[in-house]
């Protein structure tokens, strides 16, 4: 009996993809971030409030999901450009999928662009999408002990956003004890907790984010 490797072929397969989208972005000077997390951790309320308050920058947004189209709605009523791309019940996106979602939407002219992932912590970790940095959102009422139970996730991105600080009193959740935790796999990691309802600690993310814009283009 003959054994084939498909998950192999594939994945090397998605990585030569992911390269030459990175290259193209590269050469464009447009930075793309992959923005994942688990469903429900404020990814779309987080892109609005940096859309709002960049005004600066000029800002993209792929929108993944399964079905729907309310989050690109939501994004492009705040003046952003937008797509929404379906999945067609795959729980992630990647590299041909998002360079064909890239080239529909059209970002030439833009700074930055957020690939909006499916929302789970397992499958978008495990696929290069081309972009040029990984960011995760975490909120507070998930708990302190996902850096335990979903380490990938934490180990891939670049920095880390726990969202909805403003309401860490309600929950169980040890702010110390997780970024411990998150270190403990990850010691190069950016971590911001912020709220972006009230905009605490959403100026440090936001100037990060420029920051890596800078470092793209040189």
């Amino acid at each position: 009996m003959r054994l084939i490797k498909l998950e192999e072929s594939i994945t090397e397969s998605n990585d030569r993809d992911a390269e030459a989208l990175r290259k193209e972005m590269k050469e464009r000077g447009t930075l793309m971030i992959n923005l994942m997390s688990a469903a429900g951790s404020g990814k779309t309320t987080l892109l609005s409030r940096i859309i709002t308050d960049m005004t600066d920058t000029k800002i993209g947004v792929v929108e993944a999901d399964i079905d729907s189209t309310v989050d690109a709605e939501k994004i492009e009523a705040l003046g952003a450009v937008a797509i929404q791309a379906h999945t067609n019940g795959m729980c992630h996106m990647d590299a041909g999928m998002t360079a064909n979602a890239l080239h529909a939407m059209g970002y030439d002219g833009l700074d930055l662009v957020f690939l909006e992932n499916v929302g789970n912590l397992i499958c978008p970790a495990e696929y290069d999408t081309g972009s040029g940095g990984k960011l995760m959102i975490t909120s507070v009422q998930e708990g302190d002990d996902k850096p335990l139970k979903y380490p990938l996730m934490f180990i891939e991105s670049d920095a880390l956003v726990v969202a909805k600080i403003d309401a860490i009193s309600y929950f169980d959740f040890d702010l110390e004890k997780f970024k411990e935790r998150v270190y403990n796999i990850n010691p190069r990691i950016k971590i911001f907790p912020v709220s972006a309802k009230t905009g605490e600690g959403m100026k440090d993310l936001e100037n990060w984010l420029r920051e890596q814009i800078r470092d793209w283009r040189k």
